[in-house]
């Protein structure tokens, strides 16, 4: 007998690179000498064949290879060796019934010989499929090679319980990127795969090669490229649907129909939701079905050979492909009887009688199942018992359709009503409402916060314009159910895709999109379309385009609205147009109007203008209603950008801790709902309250996320805040020449400047961080412009705390017989309008400017002051600031201002400032320009500091510093 060795993988292996490094790991044990066996566990199409082809190919120029399969004909690969040993028959050959007459002694004597001409590497492929004395023997040669064994086994299983005790390596689905690989060499020779199409490919392959090529393999070039509608669903993964229903015919009839139940009870249910187990009792009652075996299965699954698993209420399939496979492999009329009985059990369940004219009919497997005719009733049935009854159906029904259309309304949850809407446009006949119907799937299921789900579902809808939309023309709904008077999906499509956009796409492109939407849904959807201009708006804000903003919300004034939007659109447009009387005599109008609680949108705005008047207070109260209503009942997309509007709201009026908490529950939400976009602003807040809060490493780790976020999509409003929250943490630090690096080009005139409507609360920190760090010759007159434009905003925008800010940087700008005047001026404006944070960095700015001219005892009171507020309001890097020129001033800042055993406390105060500097990095020069010295003082102090530490270098200080 001759071994065969020629056994080719067709692809290369993507995203198993740990894998093959653990097979070369035994090939090089067993060239050695050393035998051993390793059993690859994994479920069909996850590449466990591939994996012992590329073993075999790997090892056969070294040594002989036995490779025996037990898979189907068609899938055989050349064998001999330890498949004539076995009686599985001649090479290429699939096993009829494999000889059990061998013993497990004479199979490892036969498999000795075989390794007499070099290190024998034996692959088995599916080896869980060999009857059980095969096995058996299998195992005991497998364990048998150790120390000094020239030969090595490896097999594939599709779990790893056929061969307990050998070692396992079980396989997981290719990560994205690696699938994301694949798929581009697999569909290598089309031009062009859509982002869409390549998406919904990838999400319903699941990181499954074998799904991946059955899938895109089916596709045509032009729905590919997205020229074309995809099919619903995906088609192409029947091979390995099959493999995973292997043996399913080998279980007892009533394992079989609880296990069809349970596919069709959760084929209308989210991704990974289950069944109802009690809706599962019911049914296999009801089906016949022992109430023994049923206690049994549907609490541990026994009974289902593991394929069924209780958690809590719900029943789930052990693996997320073993449903699908159940229902592909079920024949029809069982799989639509079951469906047809769990339509009833549900109709039942939900108190509602169907029709008068059902007949009962016995159907096999199901003896109490019972088929309903449509009829006009059928809307008033439970929508679950609709979609079961969809299910059922065995083509267009217009009827069925228009019912699932017509109850999928509130208050059924959004996804429910994605799949209700989805269904229904399977079983409409007509293309331009089925693609209605599938856009309007797409709408619900991008509100129940499922992105993915809704670009999949427009992916179904295929290119529409008004070329192909149909001529309106009356209907009789009776006759002719299935024919639109007008075609909503030309507007609706659309109106979906810039949604999507607003949330996790470029701003600009779904401020077009949007724009082109509210324009054709105008005709015969009115709501839709005040709800695209306000989206086009929104994006026009984000991407800091003003004159996009105000035009989206002069097509606004075009469009009927209600008294409390046409006054937030007449309010916003009269205040970004300098008529600021008049905009906030309207936008009081709108804060006025938006008393509805089942209106969060409403709420929101209210809360933009109550921003935009001033009234910090009623921004975070209609925040905080907004937030209440969106938990209460939804939908869940707006979750992110409730939390985002009451954080931002809270940062305002000086909350750094709740702004904080409402900004990371808000980061989790725009997560889990796929809204990168929501993601960069609530990283800016983040960064705002980290650079208050402090560490600095927390509000640059922040700054860096929304900057990479906001880059992309063109976030401008996000990349200015993040920005100014990374220079006010310099300021914090002590580094006020990087925090003016930062801030310039933000503030000054010219392209790139920052966000229209936030660029101005940076100029503050831009002035206080251009003085501290040393002006250079010709930078204050830009100073002196930044300045006098931000007085001319601050008389505008009605900001509380602007008027402060203001006299603070005419304090820093002024001569010093002018300083004292202005820094007495800001800090009256901070008592009238409070706000503990920065009235204490007014007091920091008067305290370091009375301390560098030598009045170091009337700079204690404001240091001291400024201590107590930054303390207050949790600012603690800002704190440490304020301690440090309060020693510096010549007063201990107390107990609590600094760590217990200070290596430090040795020193004057002026020597630990400069100690500190230098141990964050800073040169002479730097500490100089920071702490208003010469160069030649700081090397004065920082000899004595380092004889007084006894170190000789900045590195022994650095070290003796760390944390």
């Amino acid at each position: 007998m001759t071994p065969s060795t020629t056994v080719r993988s067709p692809l290369r292996l993507y995203g198993r690179d740990d894998e093959l490094a653990t097979l070369e790991k035994l090939l090089a044990l067993l060239r050695r000498g050393d035998g051993g066996a390793l059993v690859l566990a994994a479920p069909p199409g996850l590449g466990r064949t591939a994996l012992l082809r590329a073993a075999a190919e790997a090892h056969r120029d070294r040594g002989p290879v036995l490779y025996a399969t037990a898979a189907p004909a068609e899938r055989a690969v050349p064998c001999s060796g330890l498949g004539a040993l076995l009686g599985v028959g001649p090479a290429g050959a699939s096993p009829a019934a494999p000889h059990t007459g061998i013993t497990p002694a004479a199979l490892a004597r036969r498999l000795r010989e075989f390794a007499d001409g070099g290190p024998l590497l034996v692959c088995v492929d599916d080896a869980h499929a060999w009857d059980a004395a095969s096995r058996a023997a299998l195992a005991f040669a497998a364990r048998g090679p150790g120390t000094g064994s020239r030969i090595a086994f490896l097999l594939s299983v599709a779990d790893g319980t056929a061969f307990a005790g050998l070692p396992t390596l079980h396989l997981a689905p290719l990560d994205e990127g690696a699938a994301s690989v694949l798929l581009d060499r697999l569909t290598a020779g089309t031009e062009g795969l859509d982002p869409v199409v390549r998406a919904e490919i990838l999400r319903e392959a699941g990181g499954n090669p074998g799904l991946l090529a059955g899938i895109s393999g089916r596709l045509t070039p032009d729905q590919l490229a997205g020229r074309t509608p995809l099919p619903w669903p995906l088609t192409g993964g029947e091979a390995v649907l099959a493999a995973h229903a292997e043996g399913l015919d080998d279980l007892p009839d009533r394992t079989r129909t609880l296990l069809l139940l349970a596919a069709a009870a959760q084929e209308h249910e989210p991704e990974g939701a289950g069944a109802d187990a009690l809706l599962l009792l019911r049914a296999g009652s009801r089906g016949g079905l022992p109430r023994a075996f049923l206690d049994r299965a549907l609490s541990d699954g026994t009974g289902t050979g593991g394929m069924l698993q209780r958690a809590g209420s719900r029943v789930h399939f052990g693996h997320r492909l073993a449903a699908r496979a159940v229902l592909h492999h079920a024949p029809w009329a069982r799989r639509s009887a079951a469906h047809e009985l769990l339509a009833t059990l549900l109709t039942e369940s939900g108190d509602r009688s169907g029709p008068d004219d059902v007949p009962a009919r016995d159907v096999p497997g199901f003896p109490d199942a019972r088929t309903a005719r449509i009829t006009a009733a059928t809307p008033a049935l439970p929508l679950a018992a609709l979609v079961q009854r969809a299910c059922a159906a065995s083509g267009p029904d217009a009827a069925l359709a228009a019912g699932l259309e017509a109850a999928a309304v509130a208050p059924f949850a959004h996804a429910a009503r994605s799949a209700a809407l989805a269904r229904a446009a399977l079983l409409s006949s007509g293309p331009a409402l089925r693609a209605a119907r599938f856009a309007a799937a797409a709408e619900q299921a991008r509100l129940a916060g499922d992105p993915p789900l809704a670009r999949s579902l427009l992916a179904r809808t295929g290119p529409r314009t008004a070329d192909t939309a149909p001529a309106p023309a009356p209907v009789d709904s009776a006759t002719t159910p299935d024919v639109p008077a007008t075609d909503p999906a030309l507007g609706l499509a659309p109106y979906v895709h810039g949604m999507l956009a607003l949330r996790s796409g470029p701003v600009a492109d779904a401020h077009e999109v949007l724009l082109a939407a509210a324009a054709l849904l105008a005709p015969h959807d009115h709501r839709r379309a005040l709800d695209a201009l306000l989206g086009a708006a929104e994006a026009a804000w984000a991407a800091g385009d003003a004159l996009g903003y105000l035009d989206a919300l002069k097509r606004l004034a075009r469009t009927p609205a209600g008294e409390g939007l046409e006054h937030y659109r007449a309010g916003m447009s009269a205040v970004l147009e300098g008529r600021t009387a008049e905009g906030h005599i309207r936008l009081r109008r709108c804060l006025a109007l938006a008393g509805d609680p089942g209106d969060p949108a409403a709420l929101l705005r209210a809360g933009v203008a109550a921003l935009a008047l001033g009234d910090i207070a009623a921004a975070c109260r209609a925040g905080t209603r907004a937030l209440a209503a969106v938990r209460t009942a939804g939908p869940e997309a707006l979750l992110p950008q409730a939390l985002e509007h009451l954080a931002y709201a809270e940062l305002r009026a000086g909350r750094h801790a709740g702004a904080r908490a409402h900004a990371l529950e808000g980061l989790h939400a725009a997560r889990r709902t796929g809204q990168p976009n929501s993601s960069a602003r609530l990283h800016a807040v983040l960064a705002l309250a980290a650079s208050v809060e402090g560490p600095a490493e927390v509000c640059a780790a922040h700054e860096e996320a929304a900057l990479s976020g906001a880059g992309p999509h063109g976030l401008v409003q996000a990349a200015t805040l993040a920005t100014w929250a990374r220079a006010r943490a310099d300021l914090a630090a002590g580094r006020p020449g990087q925090a003016a690096a930062r801030l310039a080009p933000l503030v000054k005139a010219g392209p790139g400047r920052g966000h229209f409507a936030t660029r101005m609360l940076a100029v503050p920190c831009w002035v206080e961080a251009a003085v501290l760090s040393g002006r250079e010759p010709g930078e204050s007159r830009e100073l002196h412009a930044a300045v006098d434009e931000f007085a001319s905003w601050a008389a505008r925008a009605a900001d509380p705390g602007a008027p402060a800010q203001l006299a603070r940087c005419r304090a820093l700008l002024a001569s010093a017989s002018e300083a004292d005047a202005r820094y007495a001026e800001a800090l009256a404006h901070h008592e009238r309008a409070g706000g503990d944070f920065e009235q204490a960095r007014t007091r920091l700015l008067y305290g370091q400017w009375l301390r560098r001219r030598r009045r170091t005892r009337e700079a204690r009171g404001p240091l001291r002051d400024a201590l107590v507020g930054f303390q207050r309001c949790s600012a603690r890097v800002w704190a440490d600031r304020a301690a440090g020129e309060l020693r510096a001033a010549g007063e201990p800042a107390g107990a609590g201002t600094g760590p217990a055993g200070d290596p430090l406390a040795m020193l004057t105060p002026q020597q630990q400032r400069i100690a500190r500097c230098v141990a964050e990095g800073a040169t002479n020069r730097e500490v100089a320009l920071r702490l208003s010295l010469s160069p030649r003082t700081v090397d004065h102090h920082l000899r004595n500091v380092f004889a007084a530490l006894a170190i000789r270098s900045r590195t022994e200080l650095a070290r003796l510093l760390s944390p």
